[in-house]
């Protein structure tokens, strides 16, 4: 288990945008499992939407990245003071049902492959036992220090 200090060791985010609360397993190499306690207090709610708060899915989808982050750096072994991680993709992203405010998302995240700097997972949100959200995710490992993309790599959004 990990608490949000151990979090921050791995991820360069910070409020309002780290979107982990706690990491409850973690398998280097294979999958990562981790929390986020969804409250009325976050930002997103007050105008998205007025009324009917929902999270949005992109923020859905970017806490699967930093959960995913976490995965990458404890297999890669390296600190957010080193390495950077950038998306270069998300494929067959589906919404299953919207995450409310008082929602305790799960996510399930698996490492489908990792060869050399890219990186595929399968990630999963999950509420009450019930899928809410799935995305397989792309990303490339860099350095801090010259976080320099190779010519050709796309990059959807920044850091996980």
């Amino acid at each position: 288990m990990m608490d949000i200090q151990q979090i921050q060791e791995l991820l360069p985010h910070r409020y309002p945008f780290l979107l982990v609360d706690r990491i409850l397993e973690v398998e280097p190499g294979k999958r990562v499992v981790g929390l986020k306690n969804v409250t009325i207090n976050e930002a997103f709610f007050q105008g998205h939407f007025p009324g009917h708060p929902i999270m949005p899915g992109v923020l859905v989808i970017e806490a699967m990245a930093q959960i995913g982050g976490v995965l990458l750096m404890r297999t890669l072994n390296v600190s957010a003071e080193k390495k950077l991680l950038y998306f270069t993709g998300i494929d067959r992203a589906r919404f299953r049902r919207p995450v409310l405010p008082g929602d305790q998302v799960r996510f399930e995240i698996e490492l489908l492959q990792l060869r050399s700097r890219n990186c595929r997972m399968q990630a999963r949100a999950l509420v009450e036992g019930k899928l809410a959200a799935e995305a397989e995710l792309s990303c490339i490992v860099v350095d801090r220090e010259s976080p320099n993309l190779p010519p050709g790599v796309p990059v959807a959004m920044g850091e996980p």
